[in-house]
């Protein structure tokens, strides 16, 4: 079976829920899908922060969880960061990227990467499943972020990841846009979409009946936004 990572990607959050406290909601948010990934079975899981960003990988990951410490919140900083050329203490000496945990790095140690979006805390594990399922066949997979607006709940490619594929942004690509860049159509798998929550419209698709999302939960609840 192939090596295989899942790395929640910590980025800022740029919406609050009136009545919350905005450091509270963003650890709340990153501790679910934290919790949600440390329970998958068959890969390895770990976090992608920004350096100024460590406190909240700090906060919320588990015993003996990788952290990488990435030049800019993107999943292009976190593939470089799994695959690059990096020194002998596990950073690339230009830009710092790499284990931040004292792990040494091992280049090329993986075979496939998924990335997800640090603020879909009710995320089924099944839908990130599905996210890493057409690498045995594909090149690249991303699934959408539901809710109307731009943006990609994860991507997943096999590394090290293709020439091809162009910078992606987690609240602004498209897989269109993916698409348009692969030098095939089929080069692309789209996956299931999940909503992640980025503004008042998105509380309304939590599902209460889903076990996970304890910590968010309970800060809605105590907000007066019961679940």
């Amino acid at each position: 079976m192939a090596r295989r990572v899942v790395v929640a990607l910590l980025a800022p959050v740029a919406w609050t829920p009136p009545g919350v406290d905005p450091v509270d909601w963003r650890s709340a948010l990153a501790e679910d899908v934290v919790d949600l990934l440390a329970m998958l079975n068959e890969v390895d899981t770990a976090v992608a922060v920004t350096r100024a960003d460590r406190w909240l990988a700090d906060a919320v990951i588990w015993p003996g969880t990788t952290v990488y410490e990435v030049p800019e919140p993107s999943p292009n900083a976190v593939f470089a960061a799994l695959t690059g050329a990096r020194g002998p203490a596990g950073t690339d000496p230009a830009t710092g990227a790499g284990p931040a945990d004292g792990t040494p790095a091992t280049v090329d140690s993986y075979e496939q990467v998924a990335v997800v979006a640090g603020d879909a805390p009710d995320l089924p594990g099944l839908t990130v499943g599905k996210l890493l399922r057409p690498l045995t066949s594909r090149p690249v997979a991303v699934a959408p972020a539901e809710g109307g607006l731009p943006g990609l709940l994860g991507v997943a490619a096999r590394l090290p990841v293709p020439s091809w594929l162009p910078p992606l942004d987690m609240d602004a690509t498209v897989p269109a846009a993916v698409r348009a860049a692969a030098p095939r159509p089929g080069d692309l798998a789209v996956t299931p979409s999940w909503h992640r929550l980025r503004g008042p419209a998105d509380l309304a698709r939590l599902d209460p009946a889903l076990d996970g999302w304890e910590h968010t939960r309970s800060l809605l609840s105590g907000a007066g936004r019961s679940g």
